[in-house]
């Protein structure tokens, strides 16, 4: 699907469709922090659910205001349905077997799988919040965390430049393979965003068009 793409003279824009609130305020904490190359304008859509996802790509894509679209969400648990639709949705809105493959951001079992690795090499075995609310105290404070907005808050005011440093450290030695469990791509993205080389974006759309 070939689309036509305005002139930028300044900074590159990048639309990152985020599944949720923890998806979210992450990428807004990251992007505070400026651990990014500043050659990248990097804007946040909140989906408000995974089944919102799909739209709010299309939309995004559609609308020729970004140079690349790319989507942060979890695979929540096995058998994986709302992530594998997530998948073939984009894959049949681009008309390509692999499309969703290079633009999606995933953490398995969740998100939060990466943003506790700022502090720990343990890996999560579930996406419940309840399971993982003792791990996120240690070393958060935030008790009985259930991923309410001002938990996710309290959460993200504990994560600095020194600690990112840590986490890209830990989840370069995760598992890719977005069907294993405590595995991520999110290094491959971070890796980009990081570099001043700039030539991945039109990379990502060659391959998606």
């Amino acid at each position: 699907m070939k689309r036509r793409l305005p002139d930028f003279f300044s900074k590159h824009k990048i639309c990152i469709i985020c599944e949720g609130n923890e998806e979210y305020e992450y990428l807004s904490c990251l992007k505070r922090l400026e651990v990014w190359s500043d050659k990248y304008d990097i804007f946040l859509v909140n989906a408000e659910g995974n089944g919102n996802i799909p739209a709010r790509y299309q939309d995004s894509y559609q609308n020729g205001s970004y140079e690349v679209v790319l989507i942060f969400c979890d695979t929540d648990k096995k058998p994986y349905e709302q992530y594998e639709d997530i998948k073939r949705k984009i894959n049949e809105f681009h008309g390509i077997d692999n499309a969703a493959s290079k633009v999606i951001i995933f953490g398995n079992p969740c998100t939060m799988q990466i943003i506790t690795k700022h502090w720990t090499d343990e890996n999560l075995k579930s996406s419940a919040k309840k399971v993982n609310a003792e791990l996120i105290e240690k070393y958060t404070e935030v008790k009985s965390y259930r991923g309410k907005y001002d938990q996710i808050l309290e959460v993200m005011k504990y994560i600095t430049t020194e600690n990112y440093k840590d986490m890209s450290v830990r989840i370069e030695k995760l598992n890719q393979q977005d069907c294993e469990i405590g595995s991520t791509n999110f290094i491959k993205f971070i890796k980009l965003f990081e570099s001043d080389n700039d030539s991945w974006i039109k990379s990502i759309n060659k391959s998606i068009e």
